[in-house]
């Protein structure tokens, strides 16, 4: 079985100070929180970045230089920077597309439209056609983030027309309101539709964190965990910090005999060396 890949969602668009108080929001935050969490065994970061007047989600590239920088200085981390701006709020093309071009190894790639909260996620054909264009043209692998069945149907229509190209590398969004279930019987059942040679990750939204991560160190799959995906380490109890959830993950791991993937060998796996 290939080493594990973690990695760590430091924060994330909407979570709030008044949510946690303990979510990194400033650049020196994001940054400080995305080394511990390469310290602790992390070898991909996957970064928003947020406005500091409304401490929201952004996708100004100056804010992004802010985090990218630094990382690149001081780690060997694969940074994965979003393009999906504040679901809800479908940020035009170019804004959502602007961190292509600090050239990032990964880019998040949401294959298709989706209920996120009492909003639409919206992801329609024609952005996911020049998304994987500017990709290409930038030399990004897209991260492609499913939330259901249909999602990866539409990536392999597009990697039938040429759009994208493999090795495919997915990672499966389970757990959240109206996209699939954060269960073993979901996980199981999309896992079995990826084509032959892709890679995969799973995150579990909210309690399912824990159990998604879980399941996929047995399945040979990679984990992603973090504030992004849910401010409480337990039940009732919050998260302090990221490098908790990587900390746990690499315990597992551990204790299971698998190995963790150095963000070189996580390179080798993934087609981006």
């Amino acid at each position: 079985m290939e080493p594990l890949i973690i990695t760590a969602a430091i924060t994330g668009s909407r979570i709030t100070r008044k949510q946690s108080p303990y979510i990194p929001i400033t650049p020196e935050e994001i940054v400080q929180s995305s080394i511990e969490c390469w310290r602790a065994g992390a070898s991909i970061v996957h970064i928003h970045v947020r406005d500091p007047e409304t401490g929201l989600g952004c996708q100004d590239i100056e804010i992004f230089k802010q985090v990218v920088e630094p990382l690149r200085e001081q780690t060997d981390l694969i940074l994965c920077l979003t393009t999906s701006g504040i679901p809800g709020k479908n940020l035009p093309t170019d804004q959502r597309l602007a961190p292509l071009s600090l050239k990032p190894e990964l880019a998040s790639f949401d294959a298709g439209s989706i209920n996120l909260g009492n909003a639409l996620f919206a992801n329609p054909p024609d952005f996911l056609k020049e998304a994987a264009r500017r990709m290409k043209e930038a030399g990004v692998k897209p991260e492609l983030e499913v939330f259901d069945l249909g999602m990866i149907m539409t990536c392999l229509r597009m990697a039938e027309a040429g759009d994208l190209e493999p090795p495919l590398h997915f990672q499966l969004v389970l757990g959240t309101p109206y996209g699939a279930p954060a269960t073993p019987k979901a996980l199981i059942h999309l896992q079995e539709h990826l084509p032959e040679g892709a890679t995969w990750s799973v995150l579990g939204a909210g309690r399912g964190g824990l159990p998604m991560a879980m399941m996929a160190i047995i399945m040979g799959g990679h984990v992603r965990v973090g504030m992004e995906d849910t401010i409480y380490f337990a039940k009732g109890v919050l998260a302090k910090s990221n490098v908790q959830f990587v900390e746990r993950i690499t315990k597992l791991a551990k204790e299971y005999g698998r190995a963790l993937a150095t963000p070189s060998e996580a390179r080798e796996i993934l087609g981006i060396m």
